[in-house]
């Protein structure tokens, strides 16, 4: 069965390299080559592939915003990203926004092609260091969620997230139709239970904890 691949890195010699490594292999047909994001969406869309073999890192739109895009658009194709380092937070959103399969730059050619061709049977390939790492990354912060739910009420969580995204007092009170001496009351009572000084330590926790 013929594998028809987008492929897609911002480095012309890398971009060169894997185009060359998969038209060897007879099952393999590599369908346009991208250096961009935006270009991949748009290929995508034009040629309809089996797989898109991702860089993270690229110009325009990088590789988490395009698999975010085709998320949106519930694209079926499938993903195998190719990243130069480890990076808990990227390999976490990439595995959380469809990837199938994440693989590090510096991996043997003939491991790539074989994750390749198991992600397009159905299956998933992800290097077992960089995901483990995520993974409990992942973990750590469920469980400051679930702590950070224990302590506060659903109102305080709400006020948290609206600081967090930049609003100030006056506009916190016009969203949720209090007063600005309430919301100030709410602030204080937050920062009592979570032990942080002010807006700015406030908003490194929601930031820690997603609650942005």
């Amino acid at each position: 069965m013929t594998i028809r691949l987008i492929l897609a890195d911002d480095h012309p010699l890398v971009l060169n390299a894997l185009q060359q490594l998969f038209v060897t292999e007879a099952d393999f047909v590599v369908l346009e080559c991208c250096d961009n994001g935006e270009s991949v969406m748009r290929s995508v869309n034009e040629h309809n592939p089996d797989l898109v073999l991702l860089d993270l890192r690229m110009p325009k739109m990088d590789g988490i915003a395009v698999l975010r895009a085709l998320k949106q658009q519930k694209n079926p194709v499938k993903v195998v990203v190719l990243t130069a380092g480890v990076d808990e937070d990227e390999v976490l959103a990439a595995i959380q926004f469809g990837a199938s399969g994440v693989v590090l730059k510096e991996s043997a050619p003939e491991l790539l092609i074989e994750c390749v061709r198991k992600v397009h049977a159905g299956g998933k390939w992800l290097e077992k260091d960089s995901v483990l790492r995520a993974l409990d990354k992942w973990v750590n912060q469920e469980e400051d969620l679930q702590q950070t739910r224990r302590i506060l009420t659903t109102r305080e969580i709400d006020l948290i997230k609206r600081v967090a995204n930049g609003y100030s007092n006056k506009k916190i009170a016009e969203q949720c139709f209090i007063s600005e001496g309430t919301v100030k009351v709410h602030l204080h009572n937050i920062f009592e239970k979570l032990g942080v000084k002010n807006r700015v330590e406030l908003c490194v926790y929601a930031r820690e904890r997603k609650l942005m």
